[in-house]
């Protein structure tokens, strides 16, 4: 098979499920003989990706504003010297920019475009379906997609996003990152633990996961939230620790705050949540968990019930109804289920998506 030169746009390189997923799959790209070109306005991840053998262009496609259509020029000259097989944009401002370059050019790539979410402001939105081929992270995407922009299953492909198994793995904890974080956490020693990793924000399920923890009124439990709280979330992030306090549970909740050893977190867990109130596009959190051989439990819809259905249905609960989660908890604790194999993994995403990218350039050939 000839080797590829693929070309994604996305706002800029920070971090974030979206960047980490171009950074991964640049590298990949790369790793099998490819060219890869990313185009953003930057960030913490360029330096890797030029390290990984990967060009990066730097051009402020960031900004949401209708001067950054001016850059659409730029963008055409780049893709003129560049000669792409495959265009790929993640994201919408640089799928707009993108519009007006590739409607310039009299030979054109292979335009694809990821919906990675189930996008508001469907107008501004819809450029993400002017392509010829879409990819969608889940089922419940695709219907978002389908029934909001009227695209076909012919120019939609369902790819999961995965984890990467070398981080998210059922290796042993080290004993020094034990002993410091019971050091840190002394009231995690000897209990049960339930985990809520998400950043803090009203709609990833933090209310139901207090309301869950009082109503298993459990001594031997310690629950933990693991995430982010960003200076807007700063006042909602004071009611539930309020919350907490009303309903003398300061002594089973803590939040952690935003951590780098979600791994080994995900390990010490006896079970993991995902309790986002909307539906999640994939639920990553779930697939990470599972990945390193916890139970999971969730609400049924979205993302995270396409996951638990296939590798562990019994964590499934009806929307919001805590008492059935409950149940599920008790479950869990009081027997040895643990979830299947893991099945979305990084390496399964990569694959899929070099082998679209072969079978639309032969039918268009």
């Amino acid at each position: 098979m000839n080797k590829l030169k693929v070309i994604q746009l996305l706002p800029e390189l920070n971090f974030g499920g979206v960047e980490r997923g171009v950074k991964d799959f640049s590298k990949a790209l790369v790793d099998r003989g490819h060219q890869s070109i990313v185009i953003s306005n930057g960030g913490l991840l360029q330096e890797e990706i030029e390290n990984n053998g990967a060009k990066h262009i730097n051009l402020p496609i960031h900004k949401k504003r209708i001067t950054s259509l001016f850059l659409a020029s730029q963008l055409k000259v780049i893709y003129e010297k560049e000669k792409p097989d495959i265009v790929h944009i993640r994201s919408r401002m640089p799928a707009w920019i993108n519009f007006f370059a590739y409607k310039k050019l009299k030979k054109r790539p292979l335009l694809i475009s990821t919906f990675h979410g189930l996008y508001s402001t469907p107008i501004y939105s819809q450029v993400m379906s002017k392509v010829d081929h879409t990819i969608s992270i889940s089922n419940t995407v695709k219907n978002y997609i389908q029934s909001t922009y009227k695209m076909t299953d012919g120019q939609i492909t369902i790819i999961p996003r995965g984890c990467d198994s070398d981080q998210f793995n059922k290796e042993p904890i080290e004993e020094p990152w034990l002993s410091k974080w019971y050091e840190e956490f002394p009231q995690t020693q000897g209990k049960k633990i339930l985990t809520l990793p998400t950043r803090i924000t009203k709609w990833k399920g933090v209310d139901s996961f207090i309301d869950l923890v009082e109503s298993l009124d459990d001594d031997n439990l310690h629950a933990l939230v693991v995430g982010p709280v960003s200076d807007s979330k700063k006042k909602y992030y004071k009611t539930l620790v309020n919350k907490v306090n009303e309903r003398s549970l300061t002594n089973k909740i803590t939040f952690t705050g935003s951590r780098k050893d979600i791994a080994n977190i995900y390990k010490i867990s006896d079970v993991v949540y995902n309790l986002s109130i909307q539906p999640e596009p994939f639920g990553r959190t779930t697939i990470e968990a599972i990945s390193c051989g916890s139970a999971v439990a969730g609400w049924k819809h979205g993302g995270t019930q396409e996951i638990l259905e296939e590798l562990f249905p019994q964590g499934l609960a009806e929307l919001n109804n805590i008492e059935e989660l409950k149940d599920i908890t008790l479950d869990i604790l009081g027997s040895s289920q643990k979830p299947s194999e893991n099945i979305f993994t990084s390496e399964r995403m990569i694959d899929s998506t070099i082998n679209l990218y072969y079978d639309l350039l032969n039918k268009s050939s």
